[in-house]
């Protein structure tokens, strides 16, 4: 059943009056520790700014990042949409490099020198590869390291309160086990409380009465000292939940977790969005305005000139995701007669008609750009799935593929691209746009990161969109195109 969210706030203690970010930020200078974020889709970027995404991470690239200095990155590995067997290789590969890329034999613990904290960022409605991706990340110092669980999102109203997980929806908070999220065909769940989720993900290997939590009064009344306590006092191999309603929590215990990691401790991490920025020391900033979007759009024009292209015209919406809110937003979008073409799903599928259907929308999408009009592409709305969790991601993957095509054979260049969904966005970056390192700018609205993408992508220094599938009401598709739009043709 929901709660009323003002109702519910109205009884929460009072946030920790300390900010405690600039300490957070200090520690991280003055360490040697730079935190690196394992994202399984691209939509993890959602809260933070000026911080790098490799999109790959040979032991070349991971030694170029940690030599630049950066406090933090993510490393794109897009493991959402792959099966457990494969995410689990692709996390044990991104430590083996990592490790020696800094120097030492494992990230984590506490020796001297460059350190990498690691955190495993995925859905804030609890979808993923929980526990089997997590668990691979465990080295020598993190063997027996008890994990953190911390879904809160707060841009896109996700809240933990007393140890059950919430969705907002409007006025009201939907406990997560009760959304369309918790149907998911790949990741589907049905406990709310955390403690139960942890159980039901494990097997039962994990009972809920083992699993323990740092309550809001732990984080608003005890401060980091109670918060840290709690972590020192964490058994081995145990599972702790984070109750966050607030950016103000996560930072109280980010800055515990930095010292108790410091104290040789180290933790494992599963999070969303907006532990990462905690953890990481950013301050929040405003969403971007028009000028620095006209600035941004500005450096890619220039970047194209120097190549021989002419000015990119029109832009490029590229929706994938299939979840409800996507399908209620593109509908909105589509209601005011942008161009628009429609991928047919069940083509695309059947291998005599697929090649055809791909070509035909990329010509249709091409015409548009080139004449300076935006274009969508989406996918038709009925979904198919597989038998299984597994059959449903070789048809995701399959439909994804195909969306990449599509993109890779549109031969003018976009004024910007937005990708709608967490695969599609990953793949449309890395497969579509071959982006190796991207910067994020910042947010163009709460929840919606733009990336500047790098030299060796198809579009040099261009404005990349990545739009999750489950962040929004029904008219935030549409204020993000005319946001894209307005002042900047």
């Amino acid at each position: 059943m929901s709660i009323n969210k003002r109702q519910l706030f109205q009884t929460l203690p009072t946030e920790w009056p300390q900010d405690v970010l600039p300490e957070i930020a200090r520690r991280l200078s003055g360490s040697g520790q730079t935190v690196v974020v394992l994202d399984d889709d691209p939509t993890g970027t959602q809260t933070v700014h000026g911080i790098p995404v490799l999109t790959e991470w040979s032991l070349k690239t991971l030694q170029a990042e940690i030599e630049r200095g950066s406090r933090a990155f993510y490393i794109l590995t897009n493991t959402r949409a792959m099966s457990l067997d494969k995410a689990r290789q692709i996390n044990q590969e991104i430590i083996t490099n990592l490790s020696e890329a800094i120097g030492h034999p494992t990230p984590g613990g506490n020796q001297p020198g460059p350190r990498a904290i690691l955190l495993s960022r995925s859905d804030s409605t609890l979808r993923g590869h929980y526990p089997g991706e997590v668990e691979a990340l465990r080295t020598p110092p993190t063997a027996h390291a008890p994990t953190l669980i911390v879904p809160a999102f707060f841009a896109g109203g996700r809240y933990t309160i007393e140890d059950v997980h919430y969705v907002a929806t409007g006025d009201e908070l939907v406990p997560a086990g009760e959304t369309e999220f918790a149907r998911d065909a790949s990741f589907g769940y049905h406990a709310s409380n955390l403690r139960d989720w942890v159980e039901e993900k494990t097997d039962g290997h994990i009972q809920r009465h083992d699993v323990v939590s740092i309550s809001l009064d732990d984080s608003r009344l005890g401060g980091p000292e109670v918060v840290l306590h709690k972590l020192l006092a964490l058994a081995p191999n145990s599972v702790c939940i984070v109750n966050a309603a607030s950016e103000r929590d996560l930072e109280v215990v980010a800055l515990a977790a930095l010292e108790c990691e410091a104290r040789g401790h180290p933790l494992l991490y599963r999070t969303a969005a907006s532990f990462a920025r905690a953890m990481a020391g950013i301050t929040p900033r405003p969403l971007l305005d028009t000028n620095e979007l006209t600035t941004a759009l500005a450096a890619a024009s220039r970047s194209d000139a120097r190549h021989g292209a002419q000015r990119p015209s029109g832009g490029l919406i590229v929706v994938g995701s299939y979840v409800p809110k996507t399908s209620g937003q593109l509908e909105v979008l589509l209601a005011t007669g942008i161009n628009a073409s429609e991928v047919n799903v069940e083509a695309v599928l059947d291998d005599a008609q697929r090649q055809a259907e791909i070509d035909r929308v990329a010509r249709q999408a091409d015409r548009l750009i080139a004449s300076g009009r935006d274009a969508v592409i989406y996918t038709s709305r009925a979904r198919v799935t597989g038998k299984s969790a597994g059959d449903s991601l070789v048809i995701g993957n399959r439909i994804s593929d195909a969306l990449v095509a599509i993109v890779r054979g549109i031969a003018c260049q976009p004024r910007f691209v937005l990708a709608k969904g967490g695969i599609t966005s990953s793949d449309v970056a890395t497969k579509a746009l071959d982006v190796k390192r991207a910067l994020v700018l910042g947010q163009l609205l709460p929840g919606v990161p733009v990336w500047q993408l790098g030299a060796e992508s198809r579009y040099p220094q261009s404005m990349y969109v990545v739009f999750p599938g489950n962040v929004g009401g029904p008219d935030l598709l549409i204020e993000a195109w005319r946001k894209l739009t307005t002042g900047t043709q």
